[in-house]
């Protein structure tokens, strides 16, 4: 059979329409869909990747959630390839896909389904990489004005987030606070609007960055991550932010005309002692956490070089403009043309 790419991803809409069938308002459905944007953005350019998967010798199928139960049972294992675009435990499902994908003997592009769960549940995941030694700052975790564990001391004050919600979703200008009642506060308003959690954790200063990885060739190792300062104009970027870059919303932003995408800048111009501590942070996370193919961290750089880590993904948005950064930069080609590139690559094992 013909070597085949497929790719599975959990739309906006279906999302939306879910979360309104189970209870969520109207507006709340649409913010906690807006994590899925980038399915919304990337279907734009299938016809692109199927054409880049021609190119390469590959057949391309884009299979959403719902369906991808019934087309990864028919798939051949010997020949096809199978890429997740979209994760997601809770609000969000795709991170059953790399499971279907293993019941069904299918090779996948991507860390093991264990990944994707932990990766959506900050707290637990910040617990394993402290047992790992890297650094990440020790959380507190409440729900709905009540702490389950009390956050550590901080005389900067501390960083309120959901615990399972992703794209800034229930980050507001004041998720910055300066004392545990407000933390508390800010817990009644996630559970209030999401259902969800909050970790709580000390603030820490500096300046975002990103890290991209994409392994074109199985052998890519950390030489090929892109690590960026992220400039948005602010300490760090909101709910507001999020939605006004990406997907159904961010379009209707750019029509408006209030879409501006953040400065990207490599650490290693102004900061290369950090760009290797980052580099070796990386090797860490691939050798001891089983990160692999493709992945992104997120991480606060400070004028020393200490570095911060705050979370990974390992359903990066693909489509973003961070991501098409890196494709061009470290790879030479589009986003369609280095995923089509990835897919041979893997299969020609």
């Amino acid at each position: 059979m013909r070597p085949t790419l497929i790719l599975v991803h959990e739309p906006e809409r279906a999302c939306f329409d879910r979360l309104v069938a189970d209870g969520y308002p109207a507006e709340r459905a649409t913010e906690i869909s807006s994590y899925l944007a980038q399915s919304t953005d990337l279907a734009l350019e299938f016809d692109q990747l199927a054409a880049a998967c021609e190119r390469n010798g590959l057949a391309f199928v884009a299979v959403e959630l719902d369906d991808a139960a019934t087309a990864l049972a028919k798939a051949d294992p010997v020949s096809t390839l199978v890429w997740t675009l979209t994760d997601g435990i809770a609000y969000f499902r795709g991170g059953a896909a790399p499971a279907m994908a293993r019941l069904n003997g299918l090779r996948t592009i991507g860390a093991d389904d264990a990944l994707f769960a932990l990766c959506q549940d900050k707290f637990r995941s910040g617990a394993v990489l402290g047992a790992l030694g890297l650094p990440v700052p020790p959380a507190g975790f409440a729900r709905n004005g009540a702490w389950l564990v009390e956050p550590p001391a901080s005389a900067a004050g501390w960083f309120v987030k959901p615990n399972r919600l992703g794209a800034k979703i229930g980050i507001w200008p004041d998720s910055r606070v300066t004392d545990l009642g407000h933390a508390l506060e800010l817990s009644r308003r996630v559970f209030a609007h999401y259902r969800d959690d909050v970790v709580v954790q000390p603030y820490v200063a500096g300046r975002n960055v990103r890290a991209s990885f994409l392994g074109l060739k199985p052998q890519t190792g950390v030489e090929a991550l892109g690590i960026a300062f992220v400039e948005s104009g602010g300490d760090f970027q909101t709910m507001a932010d999020s939605m006004a870059l990406y997907g159904d919303t961010g379009q209707a932003a750019r029509d408006a005309g209030i879409y501006a995408e953040p400065e990207l800048e490599p650490v290693a111009s102004n900061q290369p002692a950090a760009d290797r501590k980052i580099r070796a942070m990386a090797h860490r996370l691939m050798n001891g956490l089983g990160l692999r193919d493709v992945f992104s961290v997120d991480l606060r750089v400070e004028a020393d070089d200490t570095i911060h880590l705050i979370e990974f993904e390992v359903c990066p948005g693909l489509p973003c403009f961070d991501f098409r950064d890196y494709c061009r930069r470290q790879w030479g080609m589009s986003l369609a043309d280095a995923m089509a590139q990835t897919a041979v690559n893997r299969l020609r094992l």
